[in-house]
């Protein structure tokens, strides 16, 4: 068993609803990333659009079966700033989304880290608040078990990253069993480390067409081992 979930980062509203509408086609769910205030959000980031979607937008999504999940409050990097003010960070993006998106629950929740950066620190903190996040570590994890926290994956950018999709995806299939959550962001030019729109409609069948493979968002995958 083989399980793929490409992670759509930062909610770029056009590729947002692109990318939903090319996995529904295939009758699969996509994982959407979302910040909690895009109104508020980190200088560093408005190069890549401001368009952020809105919580009608995220709602509807949802309503159709694809997954939301808390991508911070403003894209600021954990990493970069004291511990007190990340998890307050953290916090409030958790309660915007407690606010906002129906039917959120937080114990069933993937945060997932702006930039795949945090701290021990903050990990340890954050495994009491949701099911699990996603930060750096590499794209390829075993398949999910109960009580997994901790989900790590890869990317590339800023430029398109489809030849290190592929390389990924070829290095998951040569192992008998394993889970790559690969982190892209939006389709065409849209952000960094894209795909293009016409990849990902040739990508979901040739993997709908593999046995051993599951394509399935990270929250997903990971409730799969609470069922």
């Amino acid at each position: 068993m083989h399980i793929i979930s490409l992670s759509f980062d930062d909610g770029i509203m056009p590729s947002a609803i692109r990318t939903a509408e090319i996995y529904e086609r295939f009758g699969l769910r996509a994982c959407l990333n979302v910040l909690a205030a895009p109104e508020a959000l980190d200088p560093s980031q408005i190069k890549w659009g401001t368009d952020r979607g809105d919580w009608v937008l995220w709602n509807q999504l949802k309503a159709r079966g694809h997954e939301i999940m808390p991508h911070g409050y403003n894209h600021a990097n954990k990493a970069d700033i004291p511990l007190d003010e990340a998890k307050a960070s953290v916090a409030r993006c958790l309660d915007i989304f407690d606010q906002k998106l129906h039917a959120f629950r937080r114990d069933e929740a993937v945060f997932n880290f702006p930039y795949n950066a945090s701290t021990p620190e903050l990990e340890s903190w954050l495994s009491t608040q949701v099911r699990g996040f996603r930060s750096a570590g590499g794209g390829l994890n075993p398949l999910p078990y109960r009580g997994m926290i901790k989900l790590t994956t890869t990317g590339s950018g800023p430029e398109n990253c489809e030849e290190h999709l592929d390389r990924e995806i070829d290095a998951l299939l040569s192992q008998p069993t394993g889970w790559l959550i690969y982190n892209t962001h939006a389709l065409d030019d849209q952000a960094w480390g894209p795909i293009r729109a016409t990849y990902l409609e040739s990508l979901l069948p040739r993997l709908l067409a593999i046995e051993t493979v599951r394509v399935l968002p990270t929250a997903a995958a990971l409730a799969e081992a609470y069922a």
